[in-house]
């Protein structure tokens, strides 16, 4: 990707925009969506945002000059999905900076806010300062900005302050703001702490638009780790180790290619306190980088730290975290710590939010195994959005062994979940019964694979020895070509038997099939680069099968046959809280971002909060309080259309309702026998989640219990033509 336009985008996009950011870079990485030339040059004027049809896979970019020129349709989702109102509802957060804030600006200055949102900052530091100050507030985010200035307008101080819908690299003194600021306020931070751009953003600010020696809120940040061993944490990296435990004869990494599908380099955000049972510590917790606010920081630095192992066991991570220090004195902190460590630096129990995690770190291959004693050589560099590490053990004199972080010329990267996905047994030897089953007694069978599942493709082609394979790979194209050709051969057949069309896209419905008909149209189905979407837009399968319609026999067997959206009723406070409706924050009114952020909560008839994606198992405190039910059913057997289902179940549990959690189930043959489960507990997918307006007290049907509804009545239409899953509820 062009390392400029990534420089260009990240200065002050804050973690608010960033799934806007996310779906930027995804788009060069994946969906190939050409960018628009006037995207080098960035008009502050100008919003372009990336279009997903979530059935079709077409993207395109979309010129927003003003968020109230959207369709009506498309306002809320535009801002629902950022982490904003997470933000906003973290009152450990908000009080601290506004602790900071009241401390440091105690006198009429110039205050710059830098990625301000809604402007909570900039509104703390005019606060502070009373009538004869004057903050300049930096927010390049159009949609944001507007919102901001509601927010002012609502709050009555947006005399005090100067808000400027640019980058923070692009202001000038003299011209945006009429002198060097005596004092930076600013929360571009996300859990790894660099990769909003931290770091370019402070250099410039201090080139260009701080005095000397300023004051900053926060003033300093410091990076911690610890080294854990963790089954759940091998698992999604090993896909070679996970891989030779299967009996399936299927070598998605073979001997001697151990890295050729394997994740990014870099740290991943993770809740860690859901998976605390699962961690072994295997080091006190240690310091790594430290960051000045107040003075320019570098652009890549290097650190060596010497750890000394306090268990024996296999290092399968590095779990980090960072403490922020408000104030120059040293009294106010914010920590992402998990809960297992205890510090001064945490303000009480620090409530759940999803907007900053810990970060994983995995090392590669099966782990490095230490004894209880041995000391481990921890090296971590720091570039500008990033930080790595590697690990060598040391022995008495001198290194006796170093971790191998070497890998191939090709590899096939994706993610975590999906490496744990491959590796896992019971989804592996599912797959295997299907396709064996579906290959059952045909002769020479053209199978396609619609989908990017490359397992279903090597194991199409390994199980039938006369199959003739076309994998349509939409999303990983010519990688997914590459990568079976170079496993071929580990397989057991040769790629005269598997094909790759070159322009999948636009022959699709005329598919050259070399004169027969399709007897297997298969898939999991799983989309390369989806998986942080809703579970349903996976119905892309169905829409695929059919356009593919014309070329399939009259008994071609499709895989799966049938999609099932499944739902639980389920208590999730900690979620539920997060994206709460705002009312005051730290003093100053936020009711009117509601809407557009996606609140749940005393939303005005008939809003209603979105439903959105979570990997629900990492969403603090979560309690199944119905049955499982079925709510519709999708038969990939015949054409796609719009449909309709309704479902009524019953509560088995005491407890406040928060919300819906819906999933799909993957009916992989006609019998029913072989289902392939989204499900909460199957970890390695996301879930739909559709909050209440507000919590309802549930019970067991039946029960006397008075003021608790028993029930509750489901209803989902899937609307074709926009591609949209809209859900109903009532309760009884």
């Amino acid at each position: 990707m062009n390392a400029l336009i990534y420089r260009t985008l990240i200065p002050s996009i804050s973690r608010r925009p960033s799934t806007r950011l996310t779906l930027i870079l995804n788009s060069f990485l994946h969906f190939k969506a050409p960018l628009p030339r006037a995207m080098s040059s960035y008009s502050p004027q100008r919003v372009f945002q990336l279009k997903l049809d979530p059935l079709t896979g077409n993207s395109e970019w979309v010129v927003i000059q003003d968020s109230d020129e959207l369709p009506e349709c498309s306002k809320e989702p535009l801002l629902a999905s950022t982490s904003y109102l997470d933000m906003l509802n973290d009152s450990y957060r908000n009080k601290a900076f506004r602790l900071a804030i009241d401390k440091t600006v105690t006198k009429p200055c110039h205050v710059l806010d830098i990625g301000a949102g809604t402007g909570l900052l900039s509104m703390m530091a005019a606060r502070a300062m009373g009538l004869n100050g004057r903050a300049t507030a930096c927010e390049s985010y159009l949609p944001m900005a507007k919102l901001m200035r509601k927010v002012l307008h609502r709050n009555g101080i947006g005399k005090n302050i100067n808000l400027i819908n640019k980058r923070s690299d692009e202001l000038e003194v003299g011209v945006d703001i009429p002198s060097r600021a005596d004092v930076l306020v600013s929360e571009i931070l996300d859990s790894e702490l660099l990769g909003e751009g931290l770091i370019p953003t402070l250099q410039h600010a201090h080139d260009k638009l701080l005095v000397e020696n300023p004051l900053t809120v926060p003033y300093r940040a410091v990076t911690y780790g610890q080294l854990v061993e963790s089954p759940y944490l091998w698992k999604l990296h090993d896909l070679f180790g996970s891989e030779a435990k299967a009996s399936d004869g299927i070598h998605l990494v073979p001997t001697g290619l151990e890295t050729i599908i394997h994740f990014k380099s870099q740290q991943h955000p993770m809740h860690c306190d859901a998976i605390r049972k699962e961690i072994k510590l295997l080091s006190e917790p240690f310091k790594i980088f430290e960051f000045d606010f107040w003075q320019r920081p570098d652009s890549h630095g290097k650190t060596k730290v010497r750890i000394k192992m306090t268990d024996t066991g296999s290092i399968h991570a590095v779990v980090s975290w960072w403490i922020l220090q408000l104030d120059r004195e040293g009294t106010v902190f914010y920590s992402t710590a998990p809960s297992w460590i205890s510090s001064p630096a945490k303000i009480g129990n620090r409530n759940w939010c999803d907007h900053w995690k810990q970060c994983v770190w995995f090392l590669r291959g099966k782990g490095m195994p230490l004894s209880e004693g041995e000391e481990v050589l921890l090296e971590a560099t720091h570039e500008e959005t990033s930080v790595s590490y590697n690990l060598n053990v040391q022995g008495p004199q001198t290194d006796i062994r170093e971790y191998d972080q070497r890998i191939g010329d090709f590899q096939l990267l994706v993610s975590p979940e999906r490496i744990a996905t491959c590796g896992d047994s019971e989804w592996r030897l599912s797959m295997l019964a299907a396709v064996r089953k579906a290959l059952q007694g045909r002769v020479n069978p053209l199978c396609v694979v619609s989908d990017d599942s490359i397992f279903l493709t090597l194991l199409a082609a390994n199980l039938s020895k006369t199959s003739h394979v076309i994998s349509l790979f939409p999303g990983l194209r010519d990688k997914g070509a590459k990568y079976v050709e170079t496993v071929a051969k580990a397989n057991g057949f040769s790629m005269d038997r598997v094909e790759v069309p070159e322009q999948w896209k636009a022959s699709l419905p005329m598919l050259d099939t070399h004169g027969k008909k399709v007897d297997l149209l298969i898939g999991e189905p799983y989309y390369y680069a989806n998986e942080g979407m809703l579970p349903w837009q996976n119905l892309r399968f169905w829409r695929d099968r059919t356009l593919l319609d014309p070329v399939l026999s009259e008994d071609a067997l499709i895989m799966p046959c049938k999609g099932i959206l499944k739902a639980c009723a389920m208590s999730l406070p900690d979620l539920w809280n997060s994206r709460c409706c705002l009312g005051e924050v730290e003093g100053f009114d936020h009711s009117v971002v509601n809407t557009t952020l996606g609140a749940c909560g005393e939303l005005p008839a008939p809003k209603e909060s979105p439903c959105l994606p979570f990997s629900v198992w990492q969403c603090g405190e979560i309690k199944e309080l119905s049955e499982i039910f079925t709510i519709l059913e999708f038969d990939f057997l015949k054409p796609i259309t719009s449909c309709y289902g309704k479902a009524q179940a019953q509560f088995t549990e005491h407890g406040l309702c928060h919300g819906f959690v819906l999933w799909m189930d993957w009916v992989m043959d006609a019998e029913n026998s072989i289902v392939v489960s989204s499900r909460p507990d199957h970890r390695y997918w996301k879930q739909g989640v559709k909050l209440l307006t507000k919590p309802v007290a549930v019970g067991i049907h039946g029960s006397k219990t008075t003021n608790e509804f028993g029930s509750t009545i489901i209803e989902a239409f899937f609307d074709l033509s926009s591609s949209e899953l809209i859900i109903k509820h009532t309760f009884s």
